[in-house]
């Protein structure tokens, strides 16, 4: 019996050591042993490359603005380790993470005496987070994220009402595949029989992947550009402005907090899913909700502006088609401004690509490492970059103080690069900018 939150942490942080198994056998063996808590469960699950974490975001804000009480279970965490399990959009408890820890601790000490082994530190955190969900503290609806790739994700063990797949793009490679169709084809193991899918991928090969599979299941697909569109779009001072249609109608003049072009995609692929999900008796939802509810959404990491002037933001750019989406946002919003970078990332990530979007960018690019396992050290990276005009600092503190002491008002300071990067330097950066 585990007494305290540290001690709780300390043992489901210890199963990272285990790395990353695919499969859902220890998934099942778990549920059913807990009374299968995501039988229970209203849910909808969400997969994608990039845009996950903001989808879950307008979809938990609309809801919650008609009502609704939200679970929602998403990863990385940014600030601390209770956001992976959210109601309302507010952490559990440190107490209910303890309780939580007890009741899956020896399940796993058991499993590991079988032959499917130990389960994994997202394994443990998912079958925590479908039990909050599904026994301890039942929600209205539940959201959830799906961790890596799609068909063998310890999420997929859910039987959604709606699934989404925000967009398909190079990542996780060693893992998930070397091609776009390869990616796709394991992303779309989270469409279920019968189960509608809501995507706004574009790519051509994606979407032939995703069709086949829909097909197979019997799963009506809607898709971006073809049953929903996004149009008129004007980047305001403070938000993001675009029109939203479908074939129920027009959405004029919606407005996102979450800044960027992108946003406008994925805050459509949540608005798709809504509409079918108000169609067909599953919620209630009006339009003052979603419009209320999508300027509202706020999800930490991404082109979060932590001081106005001179400008501070953090942004999880951490793939090709994150580092895209953050330079053409930077380039979009801060053009004709003198914009610096500091970027770190994992060295498992297709660096080149990222360096050569970098090098394309009007910017000043510092270098910098942090203490992680798979971390790019700042050197590696000054090599990967091939830019001489490129720094390198490995002390990001000393690096991230020197930078912001000397800004002037007009000035740009964007903080990017891996999710795990943003986490460890965001309560530092909030310090420094405080004092």
């Amino acid at each position: 019996m585990l007494q305290s939150y540290e001690e709780a942490l300390g043992w489901i942080h210890s199963r990272l050591r285990l790395g990353i198994k695919p499969g859902l056998k220890r998934m099942e063996w778990m549920l059913e042993r807990l009374g299968n808590p995501e039988k229970g469960l209203k849910a909808i699950h969400v997969g994608g490359t990039n845009g996950k974490g903001s989808t879950v975001a307008y979809l938990r804000s609309v809801l919650n603005e008609a009502g609704y009480k939200v679970g929602t279970f998403t990863s990385p965490y940014i600030e601390q380790f209770n956001e992976r399990i959210s109601v309302n959009g507010l952490p559990i408890q440190d107490n209910e993470i303890t309780q939580l820890t007890n009741v899956i601790k020896p399940l796993s000490d058991e499993l590991e005496e079988t032959d499917l082994g130990s389960p994994t530190e997202f394994e443990v955190i998912t079958a925590m987070a479908l039990y909050y969900f599904g026994k301890m503290n039942p929600m209205d609806i539940t959201v959830i994220e799906v961790g890596l790739g799609g068909r063998f994700d310890s999420t997929n063990v859910i039987e959604p009402i709606a699934s989404i797949i925000t967009n398909i793009g190079m990542d996780h490679t060693q893992i998930l595949g070397d091609t776009i169709s390869k990616i796709a084809f394991e992303k779309a193991g989270i469409i279920k029989q019968n189960t509608p899918i809501f995507t706004c991928v574009k790519n051509d090969e994606a979407l032939a992947v995703l069709k086949e599979a829909a097909n197979e299941k019997n799963s009506m697909m809607t898709q971006i550009g073809k049953d929903f569109f996004v149009s008129d779009y004007r980047s305001l001072e403070e938000c993001e402005q675009f029109t939203y249609t479908s074939k129920w109608g027009d959405l004029k003049e919606l407005q996102l907090s979450l800044l960027g072009k992108h946003q406008t995609d994925n805050a459509a692929g949540a608005i798709a899913a809504l509409e079918y999900l108000n169609k067909n008796g599953f919620i209630q939802v009006d339009e003052n909700k979603i419009r209320s509810g999508l300027k509202k959404a706020y999800w930490p990491g991404r082109m979060e502006i932590l001081q106005q002037l001179p400008t501070v933001l953090i942004d999880g750019a951490h793939n090709p088609e994150g580092v895209q989406a953050f330079a053409n946002a930077i380039g979009q919003r801060y053009k004709g401004r003198k914009v610096k970078i500091i970027f770190s990332a994992l060295k498992d990530k297709d660096l080149t690509v990222m360096f050569k979007i970098f090098k394309q960018m009007d910017v000043e690019l510092y270098l910098t490492e942090f203490d992680f396992p798979r971390a790019a050290s700042a050197e590696e990276l000054m090599v990967l970059s091939n830019n001489p005009m490129a720094h390198a600092n490995s002390n990001w503190q000393e690096l991230m103080r020197s930078l912001i002491s000397s800004m002037r008002d007009d000035e740009v300071l964007a903080i990017t690069g891996s999710l795990y990067f943003i986490s460890t330097i965001k309560p530092f950066l909030k310090a420094v900018i405080g004092e």
